[in-house]
């Protein structure tokens, strides 16, 4: 495939002061050092394949359950399982790039020797979650891909394209890692191959470090910022979670399965009226839980959740307390 060149102009920020100024930073990045991995010594990569070839619980197929589910044989079943897999897998290793790209112009932008410092570690994490899931669709999936997404194309133009380190992390930490937090807890409860379960969970131990980030540098940048800067960073994050929340659909995997376009339509629908039910399969709802519980945490915390922006949000499915 082409690579994806996007236009982007940052102001690169040298520091000369190398003192610690920010000392809960200071520490994120010496836990960064102290749990760093490394996905050829420390996943077991000969761990026996499941007997069934299945890679994740069927519950996560969005067709598993209806109709259309009942109609397949246990062989179309475990494809398009394998399928599905590969293409959630696809669309984190796009992400775990984005998260790679944004970093490394973070570590110019950000103030600080602290902030730097941090970036720079977040790096290699990104490096490291998007070498070990490729690692996993060619070890496992027979090197199986698929295309990026068009919201989440869209989601990192803009991250990647935008010059201010604090609608960056915004974007990036308080969103999109949140999205692949609750993703990858998922997974890793649904996980059918323990390989992969061994894999998420790897991968969690560093994200929770990132989400740190923009808890820790954002609070004082908001509530510094003038009406106009804060409207703007309430609509950035709010336009962030639509293209998060919206359009992630695993078309293609069904179409390889010779799927019609009428069968596709009918998936969609029956995924609808099962979220509509509330009727997820319990790895599902605690994938809703946590992303939204996370999100709207974290957004009130940093000061984004304001009377202005509750029904967009609410518009999107994100669940809002009464008094947040």
């Amino acid at each position: 495939m082409d690579p994806w060149r996007i236009a982007s102009t940052v102001e690169t920020t040298f520091e000369l002061d190398y003192a610690v100024r920010a000392e809960d930073m200071r520490g994120l990045y010496e836990k960064a050092k102290r749990d760093q991995w490394n996905a050829s010594r420390d996943i077991a990569w000969d761990t026996p394949e499941p007997d069934d070839g299945r890679v994740l619980a069927d519950e996560l197929v969005d067709v598993h359950g209806g109709p259309l589910w009942e109609r397949l044989g246990e062989r179309d079943r475990v494809e398009l399982n394998r399928r599905i897999t590969a293409w959630r897998l696809s669309v984190l290793v796009y992400g775990e790039q984005g998260a790679m790209l944004a970093c490394s112009q973070l570590v110019d932008i950000v103030p600080g020797a602290d902030h730097k410092f941090f970036q720079a570690t977040q790096v290699m994490d990104e490096a490291r979650h998007n070498e070990v899931l490729e690692r996993y669709l060619q070890h496992r999936l027979g090197g199986l891909h698929y295309p990026m997404p068009d919201n989440e194309r869209g989601l990192f133009d803009v991250i990647l394209g935008d010059g201010r380190w604090y609608l960056k992390t915004i974007g990036l930490q308080l969103v999109a890692e949140t999205f692949a937090v609750a993703l990858f807890k998922m997974m890793a409860e649904a996980a059918h191959d323990p390989l992969l379960r061994d894999v998420c969970r790897r991968i969690l131990q560093d994200e929770s470090r990132h989400m740190g980030f923009g808890m820790l540098a954002l609070p004082d940048v908001v509530a510094g910022a003038s009406a106009a800067e804060r409207r703007e960073m309430e609509d950035f994050a709010c336009d962030a979670i639509e293209k998060t929340l919206t359009g992630f659909f695993p078309v293609e995997p069904y179409r390889d399965l010779g799927f019609s376009e009428a069968e596709i339509r009918e998936v969609r629908s029956y995924r609808r009226d099962v979220a509509a039910r509330s009727d997820y399969a319990l790895f599902r709802k605690y994938f809703r839980r946590d992303m939204h519980a996370s999100m709207v945490a974290n957004l009130a915390r940093i000061g984004l959740l304001t009377a202005r922006v509750r029904p967009r949000l609410a518009a999107l499915g994100v669940e809002l307390p009464a008094t947040a």
